[in-house]
């Protein structure tokens, strides 16, 4: 809902209809979104979702993630009509993608010279690869609205969005653009996610990026023993891995890689009682919770895992 508000408040903030996304780049299941999306659409094969109408997906341009020329042909042919351009972060929906430096940056100078919003989603990485999210782990940009969700719940169904003041204030009551829902501002789910933010502290944060760099040397070493094709992509403390050789820079590269081996991987971890992302196209993360036993747990489990892998 967070992202589905942001591009309604696009449009009305603009006066424009049509919407960029980045092949890969998941922002939940609303009809306009699902074209060419990342995580379980991914997972399933699908280039989109039964049930969503042309009409509905029509103001859609989807474009490869970090194709620059692209992005840029497109606005040159259609910019007067393209109210907002989101984004993930970083991606974490066809795997992990670590954005070139300048990536999003170029995205900023894009839209700003188009009269274009851009729209951060921040749902995955959000308070989770630090306290002021992927924006301020990068830094040297400023979107016009960001969406969050997962971390900001502690646990519980919720999401939020923020952005320019000027934006903000055209959401109603106040300005013309709706936005309300039976769940909205629940106060359970905000109780939790405000106990989560207070008690993430820098303690926290350093607790998971060690753990997270650990994991990953884990993993390698298990991989690297085993002869599987493998690389391992991070954004902060999030990470993923790819059964193929070489950088993932896009959708078609993480399309490229063996999912039959992860499948195999994570089947034996699962037996082994280790509970990864049942998908190759999902992000993995770590917790507080990861203490020095269910690391242990881990790094016993990955050399069987890592031998079923290399064995079609």
């Amino acid at each position: 809902e967070a992202t589905m508000t942001a591009i309604r408040l696009a449009r009305g903030a603009t006066g424009r209809d049509k919407i960029v996304k980045f092949a890969g780049c998941y922002h939940g299941h609303s009809d306009a979104l699902l074209a060419a999306a990342g995580s379980g659409v991914a997972t399933q094969g699908l280039p989109g979702s039964s049930g969503v109408t042309a009409a509905a997906a029509g103001d859609t341009i989807v474009v490869d993630y970090q194709d620059v020329a692209a992005l840029t042909r497109v606005f040159d042919e259609v910019g007067d009509q393209i109210a907002a351009v989101i984004t993930e972060g970083a991606p974490c929906n066809m795997g992990v993608i670590g954005p070139d430096a300048e990536w999003n940056a170029t995205i900023r100078q894009i839209t700003e010279r188009h009269g274009a919003l851009m729209i951060l989603d921040e749902v995955l990485t959000g308070f989770r690869v630090g306290p002021a999210g992927w924006l301020g782990h990068e830094g040297g940009y400023e979107p016009d609205i960001l969406t969050f969700g997962k971390v900001v719940g502690g646990g519980m169904p919720l999401a939020a969005l923020g952005g320019r003041a000027d934006l903000m204030q055209l959401l109603a009551p106040v300005g013309p653009v709706y936005q309300a829902g039976t769940l909205s501002g629940n106060p359970l789910a905000t109780a939790a996610g405000l106990t989560t933010l207070r008690l993430a502290d820098d303690a926290v944060y350093a607790h998971i990026d060690r753990r997270s760099a650990e994991l990953q040397a884990l993993i390698a070493e298990a991989l690297t023993a085993a002869s599987v094709p493998h690389v391992i992509q991070r954004a902060g403390n999030l990470f993923s891995v790819f059964f193929r050789d070489g950088a993932v820079r896009n959708f078609d590269d993480a399309k490229a890689q063996d999912t039959q081996a992860f499948s195999r991987f994570f089947h034996s971890l699962l037996d082994q009682r280790v509970y990864l992302p049942p998908s190759a196209f999902e992000a993995w993360f770590l917790s507080a919770a990861h203490d020095d036993s269910a690391m242990a747990r881990i790094a016993d489990a990955l050399p069987t895992a890592a031998r079923a892998a290399a064995h079609s």
